[in-house]
């Protein structure tokens, strides 16, 4: 008996049977295993239980070939079953595999239409009614469900690059910026969520036309510091960006090594913007294609739309503008404790020696990675 099975056991014991037949077989049966696993005999366990000697080793034998699994009843009797397991399993993995795989011009299953399939397929006839198809299906946690679409980094250098933002991050929080684009911002009423009256909610005008343009927000994020801030522009541009890395820089003005977290965009990899870089000794750490979710500033704009544009219908750019830069003033000014987040880098390193130790992975390179 493993120490989960033993836990498992006590716990059922201890707990008692409950009101059901089905906890009072439960219980019972976990009484005899368990009086078994503490070295009881036989004679014993059937008078504790009330139950035959024979009845006792059926127990403990089942228990040994079946586990825990052993202690649900098993009820005999009644109509025979009409639809076996196997029809089951047979009906479960139809109705997750797509029609076109076995010849029916369909994108998806019907109740109707996965009935009438089963019933007149070539590998496994079974006859079974619409309303017992649908409940075999609940029961095996089998749902029509809308489908959804994913993609996946297809970077040969994703996990170095990954290796080499969780280096950076853990080592050198103080010295590591995060910079990114958040937009595009429109001018138009955004519905929201707010506190009201029940049944009173607040009310938005309706608006057909956006005349003001988009605007884009470059925005800048220190780790160590937890402070965010950004201007808005008119549009993407290397020289946005630049300025944008410039800032960050400015933020460091002893002249050493600072990392600046970014996505892909062709624009943050301009010769221009790299070889500014090399002369001020800044880092540009890319993260993988398709994989942006690795730059810490990304987590940071769901507090920004939701409480500065959700909700919202501002005049236009200027107004909108002033609006994030009071919520990043407010934001900033009340910025998590720094002693917390020095526990979260130093748990976040131990963590890290922890998997190179256990897994033998090595430490990455701590050179520049190339996009």
């Amino acid at each position: 008996m493993t120490d989960e099975e033993g836990r498992q056991l006590q716990r059922i014991v201890r707990r008692g049977g409950g009101k059901t037949m089905v906890s009072v077989v439960r219980y019972r049966r976990a009484m005899v295993v368990l009086a078994s696993a503490g070295g009881n005999t036989v004679e014993v366990i059937a008078r504790l239980v009330q139950t035959s000697p024979d009845r006792v080793r059926e127990m403990i034998h089942r228990f040994n070939d079946m586990g825990m699994r052993s202690l649900d009843p098993m009820w005999a009797g009644g109509r025979p079953r009409r639809i076996t397991t196997e029809d089951e399993e047979f009906n479960v993995k139809t109705a997750e595999q797509r029609p076109e795989k076995v010849g029916r011009p369909f994108s998806h299953w019907s109740v109707r239409k996965l009935r009438e399939y089963l019933e007149n397929n070539s590998v496994r006839k079974v006859v079974i009614g619409r309303e017992r198809l649908r409940q075999i299906l609940d029961r095996h946690e089998v749902t029509f469900q809308r489908t959804k679409t994913w993609k996946e980094s297809n970077d040969p250098l994703k996990e170095a690059k990954l290796d080499r933002i969780e280096e950076v991050i853990t080592r050198w929080p103080d010295r590591v910026f995060a910079f990114d684009e958040f937009g595009p911002l429109a001018i138009h009423p955004v519905k929201g969520c707010c506190w009201a009256a029940k049944k009173k909610p607040q009310r938005l005008r309706a608006n057909y036309h956006k005349h003001c343009g988009t605007r884009q927000f470059h925005a800048c994020y220190s780790l160590g510091e937890d402070k965010l801030w950004g201007v808005v522009r008119p549009k993407k541009g290397i020289d946005y960006s630049l300025a944008a890395i410039k800032s960050c820089r400015a933020a460091r003005p002893d002249g050493e090594w600072i990392c600046v977290i970014l996505d892909n965009l062709n624009l943050h990899k301009n010769a221009k913007i790299r070889t500014w870089c090399e002369k001020n000794n800044v880092e540009l750490c890319f993260t993988p294609t398709y994989g942006s979710w690795a730059n810490p500033i990304e987590c940071h704009f769901g507090s920004l739309r939701d409480f500065v544009l959700n909700n919202s219908d501002h005049g236009n750019h200027a107004v909108l503008t002033q609006r994030i830069h009071a919520y990043l003033r407010w934001r900033n000014e009340n910025a998590s404790d720094p002693g917390l987040r020095e526990r979260l880098r130093r748990e976040r390193a131990r963590l890290r020696s922890e998997r190179q130790r256990r897994w033998g992975r090595p430490a990455p390179t701590p050179t520049t990675l190339a996009a």
